[in-house]
């Protein structure tokens, strides 16, 4: 590479199938950010170039297209995937080829990698505060309905340990495919509503999110008495779903479109600008617009693509977020991250009603019992 040539990086998420409602969203953050970096002249005045491939939603596509990024590309530097078993698929790819890859989901946790930088929430930063939410302000028995892949059903194992320590119980717990059908989810749907949980945790995804929350509107389900609570359902599904079926219902994450601050207002009225909308401006959104940044910061630092250095400049470092001051951690390369409780009014809007005081450390493997107790870290903004 020359000093004029550009910085190319890979971009791996899919414009179509299942998942690409919320992988869109992650694209239009990773280049929003590119957009910004290259306007404010680049990184040692040469521009990011993306180097961008649709896996589908196709599990398998994720690594095959992390292979060629790597070896046909000559690209060592990649950005993607939101689902945990995409990110399975490109793992044993960039450690085999040592490059780095930049995840901005949230996950199930209990993973470390040196060729990754999780830029996701983890189980203390969403679930633990989320099953606590929920035992105190609606009760302790609990549904749990989930797609049927790793991160959901690694999800409900470290919920239900969280409900079963809190004197909780899980009423019962279901699996359905990604592509689900409609009528699928009124089966579930039925045996819910027999069972008359006080809340239901969901980490359904995809278009399935839509149809469950459709299928328990119609089924008489009502967020307002027993909300589906979920990590995953964020403004650009809530926006399909529809307001009737969408209010009462709750989210955690560590960010909200309607959050209050200079950087979201920055964030939003430049996102405005090059798409035209922020209203599919979503957390997994916000979290690939940090990263890219964050990848350019340390790029400037080091001036070189080689993955140890970019790393070793990553660790330790700050950002003003959207969210707020993000910072990755240098234990373990996730990142520190703020926990925000939110439910939709209605208006499909999220209103906070809880949030932490300060930015959480990332413990993706639960091994640090005062960092998570999330009682005495928190903020209630208004009554559930």
């Amino acid at each position: 590479m020359t000093d004029e040539e550009p910085w190319r990086v890979g971009v791996l998420f899919s414009t179509s199938g299942v998942t690409s409602i919320i992988e869109k969203s992650q694209l239009k953050g990773a280049m929003l950010a590119i957009d910004e970096i290259n306007d404010a002249g680049g990184v040692r005045g040469r521009p990011i170039t993306p180097v961008c491939y649709n896996p589908g939603s196709v599990t398998s596509k994720y690594g095959e297209l992390a292979e060629k990024l790597i070896r046909e590309d000559r690209i060592n530097v990649i950005f993607g995937c939101y689902m945990s078993s995409s990110r399975k698929e490109v793992l044993p790819i960039v450690e085999r080829r040592n490059a780095l890859f930049f995840y901005p989901t949230l996950y199930e946790g209990f993973e470390y990698s040196p060729n990754v930088m999780y830029g996701g929430a983890t189980p203390n930063q969403n679930s633990v505060p989320l099953g606590n939410h929920l035992m105190e302000c609606y009760g302790r028995r609990i549904y749990f309905v989930g797609s049927d892949y790793i991160y959901p059903r690694e999800s409900n194992r470290v919920m239900r340990h969280v409900i079963r320590q809190g004197g909780g119980e899980v009423l019962g717990e279901e699996y359905l495919p990604l592509r689900a059908t409609p009528s699928m989810f009124k089966d579930v749907v039925d045996r819910i509503m027999e069972c008359k949980p006080d809340a239901i945790f969901s980490t359904v995804v995809g278009q399935g999110c839509i149809n469950f929350y459709r299928a328990y509107h119609q089924a008489g389900g009502n967020g307002l008495d027993c909300p589906i609570a979920s990590l995953t359902t964020n403004e650009a599904e809530i926006e399909e779903i529809g307001i009737e079926a969408s209010e009462g219902h709750i989210t955690a994450a560590p960010y909200f479109r309607n959050l209050s601050s200079a950087s979201n207002t920055r964030f939003l009225s430049s996102y405005q600008a090059k798409f035209q909308s922020t209203s599919d401006v979503t957390s997994c959104c916000e979290a690939a617009y940090t990263q890219m940044h964050l990848f350019g910061m340390a790029l400037e630092a080091t001036g070189e693509m080689d993955a140890d250095s970019l790393r070793a400049s990553l660790l330790g470092t700050s950002f003003e977020a959207p969210q707020g001051t993000i910072s990755v951690d240098p234990d373990n390369n996730h990142t520190y991250l703020h926990a925000l409780i939110a439910r939709v009014d209605k208006h499909g809007q999220f209103v906070i009603a809880h949030k932490v005081r300060q930015s959480i450390k990332p413990d993706p493997y639960l091994v640090y019992p005062a960092v998570n107790d999330w009682k005495f870290r928190t903020q209630k903004v208004e009554s559930s």
